[in-house]
């Protein structure tokens, strides 16, 4: 398994920007594809987003395209969650996950390794 750590939430005013990052540690990292997810209160986690284990491919829900930008860096073992033009509704928690298995990218059920989360809280 992977393990995985979370930094760089914060409070941020509406349309401000923050830049996730997740540090993994374990053998099997750079053949994860890793994800973002988030969890706001009273509600379903939900994917935000999505990459593979080159980079070569990255998927995002609808509500972030534009917006967020995921990234890795192999060599760091991090994976990074860019997020601009913040707004209220993208007050959450943000977990990152790690993905060495089949299934589908967009379900909780798909990834094996999660991290503990990082609050992110935009005021209007």
């Amino acid at each position: 398994q992977v393990q995985l750590v979370e930094s760089g939430g914060g409070l941020v005013q509406a349309g401000g920007s923050l830049r996730l990052s997740c540090a993994a540690s374990g053998r099997t990292f750079s053949n994860s594809r890793m994800g973002w997810f988030r969890q706001a209160p009273g509600r379903e986690r939900e994917f935000v987003a999505h990459i593979s284990w080159s980079a070569s491919l990255t998927y995002y829900t609808d509500s972030v395209k534009g917006r967020f930008t995921i990234s890795r860096d192999n060599a760091k073992n991090t994976v990074y969650l860019q997020m601009n033009s913040l707004k209220p509704e993208d007050t959450a928690v943000y977990y990152c996950a790690a993905k060495t298995s089949g299934g589908s990218i967009y379900y909780t059920e798909g990834y094996d390794s999660w991290g503990q989360g990082t609050q992110v809280t935009v005021s209007s």
